[in-house]
Formats: structure tokens, sequence, C-alpha cells
């Protein structure tokens, strides 16, 4: 049977990157809608606002003044998710018990960051160019290279760097006093995601152990590694999509940017390393270069499918910070886009029903959407309707 059918079809999807499915109904996007709906996301924002936390110059929550920067800035987060410093944690139920076994629960210290993308309080990365993306993806390879383990063979490969920032806690760079296991770096963009503040920016969560998400992926990822000779899964199917093309958003010479055939959100893209490097600082400069077009590409194609702020949480998963031979070798670089919206700036996909009880599902296929965002390709909307 050709794929072509299953433009029509209700049929399900695997996702061999987590084991697992998604229900695809293309037929239900012609269904009428008269649920919520969110507001369009037009608002002009000022280049300055002398009331924002994260803008040059201004005071933060904690009392600390952000300096007067120019390109990016980092600092420890004045209201994180996890702790540095914390007493430890002993289940005192023991072994074999009901409680040890049902009832589990486990320390985990951290540290978080906040960076920000620019100075400039009304844009995002869809109004940056390539240059100011790489500044970006620099201070975010910086980061993980403060943090990677000694040990790990990563470490042989990363550039020395004076990283990590400033904490409102003391004046003088913090280093860890554990070693994380991991680091998540992430972005929120708009309203819509849960973002608090307009100003663009991203956050990194460093954590003693491995989250979920990543953990599902790595496992994936050994096991095929294992199971094809030492193959590497988003390599051999970066080589696929390249030579089907359906799926496909951007493309340049080192990354692929698509719609994955496992896709859950209906416009979801996957930057993907082509080569296999398992973390930024395995990315030469030139490398770093074309990831910063990639990303333009993406976003700026977001933003222009309903002429409006286009909403999403993204983010790397890479090689743990410290990890086995196996987990840094299998883990490959990639970066995901979870956008929510569906039909338009303000209909948007909810996973409810179904999608928390049996399985996650989706309406539009990726080949559509993926042709929906390369007819996108150009300036940015807003730019030409200057």
């Amino acid at each position: 049977m050709s794929e072509a059918v299953l433009d029509n079809i209700s049929h399900r999807r695997y996702n061999p990157l987590r084991g697992s499915w998604v229900l695809v109904s293309p037929h239900r996007n012609k269904r009428p809608w008269q649920g919520h709906q969110e507001a369009a996301s037009e608002a002009h924002l000022p280049a300055y606002d002398p009331s924002c936390y994260l803008c040059p110059g201004n005071k933060r929550a904690q009392g600390d003044v952000n300096p007067h920067y120019r390109s990016t800035f980092a600092f420890v987060n004045d209201y994180s998710a996890v702790k540095e410093q914390q007493a430890d944690f002993q289940s005192s139920d023991g072994d074999g018990s009901l409680s040890s076994l049902l009832l589990r629960a486990e320390g985990v210290k951290g540290k978080c960051y906040v960076i920000t993308f620019s100075p400039a309080h009304n844009v995002t990365l869809a109004d940056l160019d390539v240059p100011e993306i790489l500044l970006v993806i620099n201070t975010w390879t910086q980061m993980y290279t403060a943090h990677v383990s000694t040990l790990s063979p990563l470490a042989k490969v990363a550039l020395p760097t004076t990283f990590p920032p400033v904490s409102h806690q003391s004046s003088n760079p913090m280093n860890p006093n554990a070693q994380f296991r991991y680091m998540q770096i992430f972005e929120n963009k708009g309203a819509a995601m849960g973002c608090s503040n307009p100003h663009p920016h991203g956050q990194i969560w460093t954590t003693t152990s491995l989250p979920e998400e990543p953990a599902l992926e790595l496992e994936q990822l050994k096991k095929y590694r294992r199971e094809h000779g030492g193959a590497n899964l988003l390599e051999d199917y970066a080589k696929l999509e390249a030579e089907k093309t359906e799926r496909l958003v951007f493309e340049n010479a080192e990354f692929l940017a698509l719609c994955p055939w496992w896709a859950v959100w209906p416009f979801e893209v996957m930057i993907i390393a082509k080569a296999h490097k398992r973390a930024l600082v395995d990315f030469s400069e030139e490398e770093k270069m074309l990831l910063a077009e990639a990303m333009s590409e993406v976003t700026r194609r977001y933003d222009n499918v309903f002429e409006c702020h286009f909403p999403y949480s993204m983010g790397i998963h890479q090689a743990p910070l410290e990890g086995t031979d196996a987990e840094i070798e299998a883990s490959h670089f990639h970066v995901h886009f979870y956008p929510p919206l569906l039909r338009s700036a303000t209909v948007r996909k909810f996973l409810v029903g179904y999608e928390m009880l049996a399985e996650p599902q989706r309406d539009i296929t990726p080949e559509q959407a993926a042709a929906r965002l390369r007819s996108c390709g150009g300036g940015l909307y807003r730019i030409k309707k200057q």
C-alpha cells in the first residue's frame, strides 16, 4: 500500500526514538471548531522595558542588577526548580516492604540558569540574524562545557570556558558542588507555553538525575546501536529523510529540519545533525553557524505560517554530562520544537482525553505540516509589512 493512502485514513505511527506510538487522524482536520481560541500574539513591545527583570541595567527579583549587556547574558535562576544545597534523602523503609516498592522517592540536586538571547526586549529568535543566534549557541556550548564531567570523553574535545555565571548568592563564579548528570537546555516562547516574560530568553536546568524524556531516548538509541552493528538511529533516520524529502522543512550541509514521521504536535519539528555528533562541544564554529541557520529558518517559518508570534517549547537533547561510554557514544545531538497551534493563530492543539488516557493523537499529517512550513520561507512577515 502506498504511503500516500495514509493522508486519508486513520493510522498509527511508531516513534523509534521513544518506543511509543501516535494515532494519526487526517480526516478530523475538517471538523468545525467552536471551542477555546487563544488570543493572537501581536503585541507591540518596546526595545527596552524599565519594569522587565531581564532587560539590561534593571533590578531582578532578588535585588541583583543586570549588567548593561550587549549580546547574551546568563545568570543563576533566582527561583530555581532544584536546589544545589539541601539535605540528603534516604528512605527509612526496609527493602522489600510495600512502601519501598510503591512509594519510592529520591533526592535531586541541581542548578538552574536563565539565558537572555538579546538585550532587546521586543525580539525573538525569529527576529535575530544568524550571527546573533550563533552567540546564543556559543553561550549554550560554554555552559555545557563548564558542567561536563572531566571523566567524559567529551571533556577532551571541549574548549576552555570561563562559565558558569554568577548567582545572587555570590559575586564569584560558582562551580557545581556535585557532578550533575544531565543538562536540559530549553525555551518556552509565548504565553500559550507558560512563558512569564516576553523578553527573549531560555533556561538551562542541570540535575544529578537523568530526566525521563532523555532517558527514554537514550535507551532507544543504545538499543538501536546494539542491534544494528554500532549504527546510530538518528544518523540513519536523517539519511532516510534526506532521500524521501516529503517531511523536510529545511536542509543545509550539516543539519536537517523536518516534521518527524512520528510527530505528535501539529507543526512539530526536529533539527537533526546529519553526522554523528554527540553534543554541542562536538561542533566546529562553522557547524554551529549552520545550526544557527537551521534554527533561524525554523523559527521564522513558524511565525510566517499564521503571521503571528508562533508559540512553542524548544529543547536540545544531547549526551549526558556524566555517563557511561555506551551512553555518550549512542547519543546524537538534536533539537525538538513542540508548538501547539493547529489551524490558525488562535486555535491550538490540546493533549486531553484520549491523548492522556490512551496515546497521543494528531490531525494533519507530518507531510502536510512540512509542506506548509516549506511554503513559508523567505523574509519574516512582520518585516515585509513595515
